[in-house]
């Protein structure tokens, strides 16, 4: 793969509206280099047997049934809201009909 120069790095600035001295637009040159360098070595690796995977550790949801259960602190909850109507919240109105 040919080398990174300067312009490459300039344009693709340009084209993420960022303004970069001459110092930065090197130092990204040999970074993007780098990058590259390291993906032509995975690029080698043979993936043919192994499965495609979204995620390093499997994660499983933990579900239940959704089950009424009476609470018996439901009034202590609602005394701690700024307002109350009978057993529920009251809030402001937010849509207009």
């Amino acid at each position: 793969m040919a080398k990174i120069t300067s312009n490459e790095v300039k344009k693709v600035a340009q084209l993420a509206r960022l303004e970069l001295n001459a110092s930065e637009i090197q130092k990204h040159a040999e970074q993007l280099e780098k990058i590259l360098d390291y993906i032509k070595q995975l690029e080698k690796i043979d993936t043919n047997n192994i499965p495609c995977t979204t995620r390093a550790i499997e994660v499983v949801n933990v579900l239940r049934r959704d089950e009424k259960k009476n609470n018996e602190i439901s009034e202590e909850l609602l005394d701690l809201a700024p307002s109350r109507e009978n057993k529920f919240f009251k809030v402001p109105k937010i849509i207009n009909e």
